[in-house]
């Protein structure tokens, strides 16, 4: 029997690393996506390929031993094998979601890997699927928050609290282009950094905490109603917040400027660091052509509605 399931990446409108402390964070699954397929195998083995590498290992091997950057797919695939009692599965991965950059591949993989895996087996219900796919991202990134996971599985633009997240339907003329710096970076390190600048800067960084709650809190109406202008404005600010405590430099904030520049607001998505920026649009253009005359890759990302897809 083989399983196969897709799941999108993401962009984080705001939130990013003010999420782990309590803020909570709007993100965006967009169209770009990471397809795994899992089948059942008599060998006692794990084995996985994907574009970034390969493994083949014996189960029953912690995540934290397994010197791969396709441990979390180990992860899920061990557990699975614990808890059905089957010899091997093998696995294989397609993705079209550049790794490193601040688009959820690794998310997006966990996500599509966990329910592969469970298709395999009955009564793999989409919460399962997701508790299984962010346990498998922690083997990776202990601190991360469960929010990439989560709108990766369920897709759309959504708002997400530590206990809950919710649907946010964006108004009309709502878009996003997404550009390149064309380096990747380590969330590992960047998250260190963000924790250094906090223990060094309680009282600022709670400031800002409580700041990018208020944003958050407003910007779902924002999107809501298409309220563009203002919403740059928060994006905006929420850049502000990102340079503040280190996670931009400065290919990053010439990239911002451009954004800024041809459209309502643009910030980092994603750890920081490297990576990418994105630009709220209309719709329109402008957004994209000035960062390619800037001489970064740029994209138009829609809005992935669908989340989760599971072939079997």
């Amino acid at each position: 029997m083989k399983s196969t399931a897709s799941a999108p990446g993401k962009v984080i409108l705001f939130g990013e690393h003010f999420v782990v402390y309590g803020s909570g964070a709007i993100l965006c699954a967009i169209n770009r996506r990471i397809t795994v397929s899992a089948e059942a195998i008599t060998e006692k083995k794990i084995r996985i390929t994907s574009d970034v590498g390969s493994l083949d290992m014996e189960p029953g091997i912690p995540a934290c031993d397994v010197g791969s950057s396709l441990r979390s797919l180990y992860h899920i695939a061990d557990t699975a094998l614990r808890s059905h009692g089957i010899p091997g599965i093998k696995m294989a991965v397609k993705s079209d979601i550049p790794a490193g950059v601040g688009l959820g591949s690794s998310s997006a993989c966990c996500v599509a890997g966990a329910a592969a895996v469970s298709g395999l087996f009955p009564d793999s219900s989409r919460e399962k699927i997701l508790e299984l796919a962010v346990d498998a991202e922690r083997t990776a990134f202990q601190g991360t928050s469960g929010a990439d996971c989560t709108v990766c599985t369920y897709g759309g633009i959504i708002r997400y609290g530590a206990k809950s997240h919710e649907k946010i339907e964006p108004g009309p003329g709502f878009g996003l282009a997404v550009a390149s710096s064309g380096t990747t970076h380590s969330t590992e390190s960047v998250v260190a950094r963000v924790k250094k600048f906090r223990d060094a800067n309680p009282a600022e960084f709670s400031r800002m905490c409580d700041a990018e709650s208020e944003i958050i809190r407003s910007a779902k109406g924002q999107i809501e109603q298409g309220e563009t202008a203002e919403l740059g404005r928060m994006i905006n600010q929420n850049q502000q917040y990102l340079e503040a405590i280190g996670v931009s430099n400065q290919t990053l904030q010439e990239m911002v400027r451009i954004g800024q520049g041809a459209a309502a607001g643009a910030k980092i998505t994603g750890a920081g660091g490297g990576g990418c920026v994105f630009a709220l649009t209309d719709g329109g253009t402008g957004a994209a052509d000035a960062f390619r005359e800037g001489g970064y890759e740029c994209f138009a990302a829609g809005i992935d509605c669908d989340g989760l897809i599971v072939f079997n």
